[in-house]
C-alpha cells in the first residue's frame, strides 16, 4: 500500500523528482550541494513517489522479556583483549582503564604505557619471598564497562585500575570491597579544551577559564559546549559532578542544583556517545568547548591551537585490589605498582602524555557513591531538558539477516528499549525490498511500548536490502512529528547488516539527511559499513559495529546517553 506522500499533485511530484535528482549528484554526500532544509523537503517529497509502503497490523506484547540484569547483558570478558599477558607463577590479572592499555597495531604505543610497563617488569622475573615468580596481565576495559562487570559480578579480577576514584566509589557502595593499593600511578586530569579564537574571547570577557564562567557562559548562549556520556566516560562523569556541585555546594543532588543542570541542558549540544565523535565536532567548528583527558589532548596534532584547563577531580589512574584478591597476588600488586613508579616507568609515562599539570590538586570527590549513581540517573532524566525526544528505529528484515544476525536484532532491541525514558516518542519500521511500518510514533507509553514490544518480536527476514528507502521513510515520518511537537528532539537509529541493494542509493538520500539535519545513529551487525558510518557522521550521529558477543551491551549504552 502507498502512503506517507505529501499533498502535491502528480505532476508536480513527477517534475520535482526529475529535477531534484539530477541536482543531487551522483557520488558520495561531499559530491552535490547542500540543500537547504525547504530544499531538502522537496526532495524527500518527490524521491518518496518512488517508494513503497506497507502498514503492518500492531500485535501488542506485555512481556518483560529483557536480558536478565545487568550481568546478563555484558558480553563475556574475553570480548575486551588482553593486551599484556603474564606467564609468572602467581599471576594478578588488572581491568584498566583503555587510554593507558590500549596496544596500538602499529606505530607509537601512546595509550599503551601499562602494557609497555607490564611487559618490562614481565620480563623482569620478580619472585615473592617464597621464591615463586610474578607477573601481570592486563585487559583493556573501560572504567565504567570495568565497574559493570565487578558491581554485577559477571567477572571479578584481580585488580581494578580506572581513570579516577569515582568508580572506585560507586563499586564499594554495591558492597564489594575494594582495596586501594596505590593512589596515583600515572598523572592525569580532566580539562574543558576551548580553541584559540573562543578562548581570547571567553578570557577578554570572563578572566580565566574556569568551570563555574564556562558554565555561566554556557547558560547565557556564549559557547557551546560539548562533554560524553556519563555512564561510560569517566571525563563525562567528573563534569556532571564537578557541574553539580558548582550548582549548590551544599546539595549538589537537591532540586537547586538540578533545576540548573536541565537548564544548561537546553544549551547544549546532544552529549557525544565517544570521545572521538566529540573531537570530530570540535574540528567541524560544531562546538566552541569541550571535555577531555590531558593524556588524550596532547596527543592530538589537531587540537594543538586549542587551550587546555584543568577541572574537577584528577584522573591519577588508581590502583585497586579487588575483593577475593588473594595475599599473594596482593604482594604481586605491590611489587608492579612499585615498578610503574620508577624513574624509567614515569618517564615512559611522560612520553605518553600522562603526568601534565602535575600542580593542579583536584576538586574533592564530594560524591559517595550512591550518589554517583543518583547523578547518572538525574542526568538520564533531565539530560534532554523538557525537550521530547523523536526517534524512529530502521530495522533491516532482508534476507543477509536471517539466523543469528536478525535474533540479535531483535534480543538487543527488546533489551535496550527498557532504557528509553516514557516521555520520548517512537516509531519503528521495517525493511527489505519494500518498507514495512509496523509502529507510527507516539509517546512510548506502556500501550507503545507492549506495540514495540510485539512489533520487533515480529520481525522475519527475507528479501533485498531497500536501506536508504527506509530511511526517506523514517525522515518523512520525523518531519511530520516535529510539525506536531515543534520542540522535539529528532533523531533516527538505522540496525542493519549489509550493503544496500534495492532502491534508491546512499548518493541520493545523503543530501536530505544533511539538510533535514537529523542525526542518524547506526548499528552495524557483523561488519563495520563504510556507507552506514558516513551516514553517521552526516550529522554528528554515533556508529557502532555490534558484535554478536556486545550487541546487548552496547545497545544499552547507545540509548543511555540518547534516549
Amino acid at each position: 500500500m502507498k502512503m506517507w506522500k505529501r499533498k502535491i499533485s502528480a505532476l508536480l511530484s513527477v517534475l520535482l523528482l526529475a529535477s531534484l535528482l539530477a541536482s543531487c549528484g551522483d557520488g558520495r554526500t561531499g559530491s552535490g550541494q547542500d540543500l537547504s532544509e525547504e530544499e531538502a523537503m522537496e526532495t524527500l517529497d518527490a524521491l518518496l513517489t518512488k517508494v513503497n509502503v506497507h502498514e503492518v497490523p500492531a500485535e501488542m506484547d506485555l512481556g518483560e522479556e529483557h536480558a536478565g540484569g545487568l550481568a546478563a547483558e555484558l558480553p563475556e570478558i574475553d570480548t575486551y583483549p588482553v593486551t599484556a599477558q603474564g606467564a609468572g607463577q602467581v599471576d594478578v590479572e588488572i581491568l584498566a582503564s583503555t587510554e593507558k592499555s590500549t596496544k596500538a597495531q602499529s606505530g607509537p604505543n601512546i595509550d599503551g604505557w601499562l602494557v609497555d610497563v607490564a611487559e618490562e617488569f614481565n620480563a623482569q622475573n620478580y619472585t615473592l619471598e617464597d621464591g615463586r615468580t610474578v607477573s601481570v596481565t592486563v585487559r583493556a576495559v573501560a572504567s565504567g564497562t570495568a565497574t559493570d562487570y565487578i558491581i554485577s559480578g559477571k567477572y571479578m579480577p584481580d585488580a581494578f585500575s580506572p581513570a579516577n576514584e569515582l568508580w572506585a566509589s560507586m563499586i564499594e557502595s554495591r558492597g564489594v570491597s575494594l582495596d586501594l593499593v596505590e593512589r596515583s600511578i600515572a598523572g592525569n586530569t580532566a580539562g574543558i579544551l576551548m580553541s584559540e579564537r573562543k578562548y581570547e574571547e571567553f578570557t577578554e570577557a570572563h578572566g580565566e577559564v574556569t568551570l563555574e564562567n564556562v558554565v555561566d557562559a554556557t547558560l547565557n548562549g556564549e559557547i557551546l559546549l560539548g562533554y560524553t556520556n556519563p555512564y561510560v566516560s569517566s571525563t563525562g562523569l567528573n563534569i556532571l559532578t564537578a557541574m553539580l556541585q558548582s550548582f549548590d555546594p551544599q546539595n549538589p543532588l537537591g532540586e537547586q542544583a538540578v533545576s540548573k543542570l536541565e537548564d544548561l541542558q537546553a544549551m547544549i549540544p546532544p552529549v557525544a556517545y565517544t570521545t572521538a565523535q566529540m573531537r570530530e565536532s570540535a574540528i567541524k567548528g560544531l562546538l566552541d568547548a569541550m571535555v577531555m583527558e590531558y593524556q588524550a589532548y596532547i596527543n592530538q596534532p589537531e587540537l594543538k591551537d586549542y587551550h587546555f584547563t584543568p577541572f574537577g577531580v584528577r584522573h591519577d589512574n588508581p590502583v585497586y585490589a579487588v575483593e577475593g584478591c588473594p595475599p599473594e597476588k596482593r604482594q604481586a600488586l605491590e611489587l608492579f605498582t612499585e615498578f610503574c613508579l620508577e624513574p624509567q616507568a614515569q618517564q615512559m609515562a611522560e612520553e605518553c602524555g600522562f603526568n601534565g599539570h602535575s600542580s593542579y590538586q583536584g576538586q574533592d570527590a564530594d560524591f559517595t557513591g550512591d550518589q554517583l549513581f543518583e547523578a547518572q540517573e538525574i542526568w538520564k532524566k533531565k539530560k534532554d531538558a523538557g525537550q521530547p525526544v523523536v526517534a524512529v528505529f530502521v530495522t533491516d528484515v532482508s534476507g543477509s539477516m536471517e539466523g543469528t544476525p536478525i535474533a540479535e536484532l531483535k534480543s538487543s532491541l527488546l533489551n535496550a528499549s527498557q532504557y528509553i525514558n516514557e516521555d520520548s516518542y517512537v516509531g519503528l519500521i521495517s525493511y527489505s525490498d519494500d518498507v514495512y511500518l509496523h509502529l507510527p510514533i507516539a509517546e512510548f507509553s506502556n500501550t507503545q511500548r507492549a506495540a514495540f514490544n510485539g512489533g520487533v518480536k515480529s520481525l522475519l527476514a527475507s528479501g533485498g536490502t531497500a536501506t536508504y528507502d527506509a530511511v526517506l521513510v523514517a525522515l518523512n515520518m520525523l518531519m511530520q512529528a516535529k510539525e506536531e511537537i515543534p520542540n522535539a528532539r529528532l533523531m533516527m537509529f538505522v540496525l542493519s547488516d549489509g550493503e544496500q541493494t534495492e532502491g534508491y542509493d546512499f548518493s541520493k538520500v545523503a543530501p536530505v539527511i544533511r539538510g533535514l539535519r537529523v542525526p542518524v545513529h547506526t548499528i552495524c551487525y557483523g561488519t563495520a559499513l563504510e556507507e552506514m558510518e558516513e551516514m553517521s557522521g552526516l550529522n554528528e550521529a554515533s556508529s557502532t559495529k555490534a558484535t554478536p558477543e556486545d550487541v546487548v551491551y552496547n545497545l544499552k549504552n547507545i540509548f543511555n546517553a540518547q534516549m
